[in-house]
């Protein structure tokens, strides 16, 4: 088996160092700033990588990052895994009995703020593939693909927000929560069957069989899976070391899942998402346990992956100020007005309408993720990617102030 050898060891150690030193300075700031980490993150991967580092000091970027190609091998596979745990967290913030408290109300506004971001941007990238940037050989697929990357809401990002606001235990912070948790759930299914319907999904085992394995295993993990979740953990507590047992147990079960799904033809990702969702609602997963998950992978993982996205892209040579307009246009207002009558046909007051819609226009985390395997799998162009990502930086730090200002409406 060929290993790393004794330089390529001591540069991927100094990879690491570096992307998670860069991240915690830059994460700091933004949190001084009243935003979220993630924005501190991908700034600080912007830094490091060909945009300014490679252009203030190309030889050293060089040798940090682009010296060894077995070390490159060894850190993607890290980010592999970061970008997995990072789904399973996502999962776990996922709370199926609020959603059910928040019912048709949740469903309607997760439901149309999907379907027009989703609807639009298939219009534009169909009728322009070659200004915007998709794959016009998958034409329709990369379309689709990039309606739903300008529909997902980060449910982290907004929920922290709303916690800064104090709205997160109110009427409207719930509805919002609610529905974010449903587009996230839709949105991952709507992707995975996506994705196997894509060039690049021949590597499962067929696109019917996979659409049929997907939903197949998203509904007994909900339902059964979930039950036996339940037997499992409460044994989990009383005979293994706590908090190392169910750490330990929650991650092997997370690892399992991913590689399932990655072997039906479904992204690894969407295995990890569904299992953190069964085993973030069981009644035996204490708050205890789930907040170490989260600082164990939201400090160490989760820096490394939005720190890689810099590395990746020079947001400058690919940086396209027309493409980038439409996307931060076009996702925002649609995703806006679509959340906005969500809230309006659930019979929220209009002010609330519009605290829902600046809410779920909050992107940040998964909608990076699914352009970045888009941008991956060849569907869109690295300016298409790098306008995905600022429409994320835009909307995470200007939600806070419109929710605040809509919140103080007399309308």
């Amino acid at each position: 088996m060929e290993t790393l050898n004794h330089k390529e060891v001591i540069n991927l150690l100094l990879q690491l160092a570096a992307m998670l030193i860069m991240a915690r300075i830059f994460a700091e700031i933004a949190r001084k700033l009243k935003q979220p980490a993630v924005v501190g993150e991908i700034i600080a991967g912007i830094i490091m990588g060909p945009t300014i580092l490679g252009y203030l000091a190309p030889d050293f970027q060089m040798g940090l990052f682009h010296s060894h190609e077995m070390t490159n091998i060894a850190l993607d596979g890290v980010v592999q895994i970061s970008v997995v745990l990072l789904l399973f967290i996502a999962g776990i913030e996922v709370e199926l009995h609020v959603v059910w408290s928040q019912g048709k109300n949740a469903l309607k506004i997760a439901l149309t703020s999907m379907a027009l971001p989703i609807i639009a941007g298939f219009v534009v990238a169909y009728a322009f593939p070659e200004f915007l940037g998709v794959n016009i050989n998958d034409r329709a697929v990369a379309s689709t693909f990039f309606g739903l990357a300008i529909s997902i809401t980060a449910l982290a990002v907004v929920a922290r927000v709303l916690m800064d606001l104090n709205l997160f235990k109110t009427k409207t912070g719930l509805l919002i929560i609610a529905s974010a948790m449903v587009v996230d759930v839709v949105g991952w299914i709507i992707f995975s069957v996506i994705l196997s319907l894509s060039e690049n999904g021949s590597e499962g085992l067929g696109v019917w069989p996979t659409i049929g394995l997907t939903l197949l295993f998203t509904v007994f993990m909900l339902t059964l899976g979930k039950g036996l979740i339940n037997r499992v953990l409460p044994w989990t507590n009383k005979q293994l070391a706590w908090p190392g047992g169910l750490l330990s147990l929650s991650l092997a079960i997370c690892f399992l899942a991913a590689s399932f799904t990655e072997f039906i033809g479904i992204h690894a990702i969407f295995g990890a998402f569904i299992i953190g969702v069964a085993i973030g609602d069981s009644e035996h997963a204490t708050e205890k346990a789930k907040e170490i998950l989260h600082q164990f992978i939201n400090n160490i993982f989760a820096p490394i992956f939005f720190v890689s996205i810099g590395l990746k892209v020079n947001f400058i040579e690919a940086f396209d100020p027309g493409v980038v307009g439409v996307v931060v246009i076009v996702g925002f207002l649609t995703k806006f007005f679509g959340a906005y009558l969500g809230g309006i046909m659930a019979g929220v007051k209009r002010n609330k309408a519009m605290v829902v819609g600046f809410g779920m226009s909050t992107r940040g985390s998964m909608d990076i993720i699914l352009g970045l395997i888009a941008l991956e799998n060849g569907m869109v162009s690295e300016s298409l990617f790098i306008g995905i990502v600022i429409l994320a930086l835009i909307s995470s730090i200007m939600a806070g102030p419109l929710m605040g200002w809509a919140e103080k409406l007399k309308i």
